[in-house]
């Protein structure tokens, strides 16, 4: 979006320095980049990047408000409530859509949100390999809030192992190394000790939960959680505790949150900054301009279920 930036970024682009670039984010750790990575970064000017912090404020602060409370006690499904959740989600991720205004500004604008985890050590490794190949714009950082690789890496350590020892800690997934996300898991394992294991692979005795690491049983205190539970219930998968018990654990990145902060929360949210947004169920008709809306399950991960060619004759279906 910085004309000069881009321009003189995409002069020095070469397909050479892409698949470089490629090799080296495939094959430094063991597993590589299984999504597709973008050609270029996209460089960010302060206005907008005032404006994006700007959206965040306003939305966090319906997020922590009393009315949001009591709304998103609708948002777990039945059955699916774990015990000991937290007062606030530990992650919060929003994703904009850079659009324009009426006036022509650029403008950002809330695409959906999640009380989950995101691909927070990738990132950071993304971030050091493209700057090795390609320009590397002088002040131009990656890190928000003042951060830069050091502290935010001190700040995610804090976050996920806390006083713990990173022996003590997983992060836990279902069938970790055939995910998508794996190079983040490896990423993480590689920068804070955090090892990626399955559900199907913990031991439970009484509350406790434990796991093998190099044939010697380990205790679990804290689980970094990146199991998506559509995707947990749409698998046939064996495992020797519910995410429903009492467990003698501590939650980072509590499962509540998944379905609280999710696309449920949408229509809660009133803000410039947020795309009307209606439950399909409260709509006593339909809105005329079908064209412009965008049809989304409550609970999904990755875009499954979404439609973006939106018909009267699908919503009759619902």
């Amino acid at each position: 979006m910085i004309k000069e930036i881009r321009t003189e970024y995409n002069r020095n682009f070469t397909q050479d320095r892409y698949e470089s670039f490629l090799n080296e984010l495939n094959t430094t750790y063991r597993f590589p980049v299984d999504f597709r990575i973008a050609e270029t970064p996209i460089f960010l000017p302060d206005i907008f990047l005032n404006e994006l912090q700007k959206a965040c404020d306003e939305i966090l602060a319906q997020l922590i408000s009393p009315s949001f409370k009591q709304h998103s006690e609708t948002a777990i499904p039945h059955g699916w409530e774990v015990p000991n959740q937290d007062n606030h989600t530990t992650f919060l991720q929003l994703d904009f859509a850079i659009s324009q205004d009426e006036a022509g500004n650029i403008v950002p604008r809330l695409i959906e949100l999640q009380g989950f985890p995101s691909l927070y050590c990738y990132q950071v490794f993304q971030d050091e390999v493209f700057r090795k190949h390609f320009l590397n714009p002088e002040g131009m950082r990656t890190f928000f809030s003042g951060l830069d690789k050091e502290s935010y890496l001190r700040l995610l350590n804090e976050t996920i192992i806390g006083n713990s020892n990173p022996e003590n800690v997983i992060l836990l997934e279902i069938v970790p190394h055939k995910q998508k996300t794996r190079i983040d898991f490896v990423c993480t394992e590689a920068m804070l000790g955090v090892k990626p294991t399955c559900v199907t692979e913990l031991r439970k005795r009484g509350t406790k939960l434990f796991y093998q690491n190099n044939g010697k049983e380990i205790p679990v205190v804290r689980i970094y959680n990146r199991v998506i539970f559509d995707e947990l219930q749409r698998k046939p998968l064996t495992t020797q505790f519910n995410f429903t018990d009492e467990l003698d654990i501590t939650w980072v990145g509590h499962p509540n949150w998944y379905f609280k902060i999710s696309k449920h929360t949408l229509p809660f949210l009133k803000s410039e900054y947020v795309p009307e947004t209606f439950y399909l169920g409260d709509l006593t008709e339909y809105p005329s301009d079908l064209n412009n809306f965008v049809l989304k399950p409550l609970f999904s991960f990755a875009g499954s279920g979404v439609e973006v060619d939106v018909t009267k004759e699908m919503l009759d279906t619902i």
